[in-house]
């Protein structure tokens, strides 16, 4: 399976094959504490299309989330956004001696408008498949988008093939946030934990889980995110 994932917090370089459609299905925990406990799991119906060799799209259905205890928000369930996605394959990271694409995708709901750009780079050794994202995210929102913030996130992954049907690995996540897009004082966040993912016939399930190893209390302590994916 060309679309099956290894990590659930990086892209991987491949694009899926012409004519293949992909639905993935996304569950995102997330707890931590600030002002008290809080806690939230994210939720995403994704379905992914191969258009060409190196163009693949998708569409992002609905983005939706359940949280409680946030400081001044009501608990429950809410509806965030729904979104496109295209990415380009530039480099085969088999074949040639790194694999490239680039990846933009632009988000809208809610008083919510977001663009992501991102180059994914991977390169297998062997059954050793590693993969690394820079990511320059913009969003706007608010009753008339005019919060602004911007953030800068680099993800690096290790996955090895135990076999064709099981791998695992490490990720680790480093993000920068500039709040209004200021020269003001920045917040930076890191998270690294270990995944694993297990594929049969057209099926595939991915779960990592992320500890924050620095101190920033507005920031979940734990992520665990769980992508599954069948192919049509």
């Amino acid at each position: 399976m060309a679309g099956a994932r290894h990590f659930t917090f990086l892209y991987e370089a491949t694009t899926s094959a012409p004519g293949s459609v992909e639905m993935e299905n996304w569950v995102t925990f997330q707890t931590g504490k600030d002002q008290e406990r809080f806690s939230q799991v994210d939720f995403r119906h994704e379905f992914e299309f191969g258009i060409t060799d190196k163009l693949q799209l998708s569409v992002y259905v609905a983005d939706w989330q359940y949280q409680s205890s946030f400081a001044g928000q009501r608990s429950g369930f809410s509806y965030s956004a729904s979104a496109v996605e295209a990415i380009y394959n530039l480099s085969n990271p088999v074949a040639d001696p790194v694999g490239f694409s680039v990846y933009e995708e632009i988000k809208a709901g809610d008083r919510l408008v977001e663009s992501e750009s991102k180059l994914i780079a991977q390169k297998n050794f062997g059954p050793l498949i590693a993969a690394y994202n820079a990511t320059l995210e913009a969003v706007w929102q608010g009753d008339h988008l005019q919060e602004r913030e911007g953030e800068f996130q680099q993800a690096f992954g290790l996955s090895y093939e135990f076999s064709p049907m099981f791998s695992a690995g490490i990720e680790a996540l480093h993000e920068i946030v500039f709040e209004e897009w200021g020269d003001g004082e920045t917040v930076q966040n890191f998270f690294v934990g270990p995944n694993i993912s297990v594929r049969r016939g057209r099926c595939f399930a991915t779960v990592t889980a992320l500890a924050q190893a620095t101190q920033t209390a507005a920031e979940p302590d734990v992520q665990v995110r769980t992508i599954v994916g069948i192919a049509f």
